[in-house]
């Protein structure tokens, strides 16, 4: 997959606060990729310097081989989507779609044909005559990406999508977005500080931390091989063993409840439950650490072996499953 954007040692600094370090990366054609980071990371700013609304102290921005680090937003073939929809009240779904190729002034009969192909699309064609107080916010979040999508561009910036959508509409709309990126051809670069959003979306997920990369690779690789301690805390659940100037880092799903054979084995104590439909979380006080290592079981196992808080368990690990860390 060829290279279609490049960001080469890019910095930003307001004042004494740096925030984004000598930031590279490359983002592949046709790619969903994700800006992972807690809050001051540095990923909105470095995708406010994508489209062109800050322009970096040094470094470059390269599209299609192209040096865009100096171009004006409106000259970018870049868009942008925020978090809040901003859509116009007073416009029907057609409308707003439309709206952007309005002021460019395309021939009716264009516009016409790229809005009616995009609602197809997003599914927004049943809704088009409806204002957006008669919408969803599922329905509004389609709408407002159908309009950054109807320009064409070949490169689409997200700033926390799905931030406002309640937790099952948000689940679905991930998968929609999935879909959606498939079906159009073009590349997407969300800004999330949801973990399991970048881990169920993206091709390839970059962690950041205080402006700087920590690492990028695919959902699979962060999770399963987090390349710092601070990327292994930072995706999902882990529990961290210290000791001899190292630390051993284990997945909640990788123990498991009474093994019959494991590389480690240490008996321990229910200190709490928690039930979540399809898994049961553990914490279970072991002579290994101060705090509970949290272990999760299937519904099934729960079931064929139930525990209760209080009962003493044998867990155990392999140590394939286990990361190490320097202190």
């Amino acid at each position: 997959m060829s290279v279609l954007l490049a960001i080469d040692g890019v910095t930003k600094r307001f004042g004494a606060v740096t925030a984004v370090d000598q930031l590279s990366l490359d983002i592949r054609e046709n790619e969903f990729f994700a800006l992972l980071g807690a809050s001051g990371s540095g990923k909105t700013t470095l995708l406010r310097i994508l489209a062109g609304f800050e322009r970096p102290g040094s470094g470059r921005l390269c599209l299609d081989g192209t040096d865009i680090t100096g171009l004006a937003p409106n000259r970018r073939p870049v868009n942008l989507m925020f978090q809040s929809y901003a859509l116009f009240p007073h416009m029907t779904v057609e409308g707003n779609i439309a709206y952007g190729l309005e002021m460019e002034r395309l021939a009716r009969t264009v516009i016409a044909a790229r809005v009616g192909e995009i609602m197809e699309i997003t599914e927004l064609s049943p809704f088009a005559r409806r204002k957006p107080d008669q919408l969803s916010g599922g329905q509004q979040q389609r709408v407002a990406l159908a309009r950054a999508l109807v320009k064409r561009p070949r490169l689409l910036l997200l700033d926390e999508p799905l931030g406002a959508l309640d937790k099952k509409l948000r689940a679905a709309m991930q998968i929609e977005l999935k879909r959606l990126q498939h079906e159009v051809g073009i590349t997407f670069i969300v800004v999330t500080h949801d973990q399991e959003e970048a881990l169920v979306m993206a091709d390839r997920v970059a962690i950041l931390k205080d402006g700087r990369l920590l690492q990028c690779g695919t959902p699979e690789e962060v999770y399963e091989r987090p390349a710092s301690r601070f990327a292994a805390d930072f995706i999902g659940v882990m529990n961290f063993i210290e000791g001899e100037g190292r630390t051993r880092a284990i997945r909640p799903e990788r123990i498991r409840l009474f093994p019959d054979a494991a590389d480690t084995a240490v008996e321990g104590r229910v200190t709490a439950r928690a039930y979540h439909g399809l898994d049961l979380q553990l914490h279970v006080l072991t002579p290994l650490s101060a705090r509970p290592l949290v272990v999760r079981v299937t519904a099934d196992a729960a079931e064929r072996r139930p525990v209760a808080e209080g009962d003493t368990v044998t867990l155990g690990w392999s140590e394939a499953d286990t990361r190490i860390f320097d202190d």
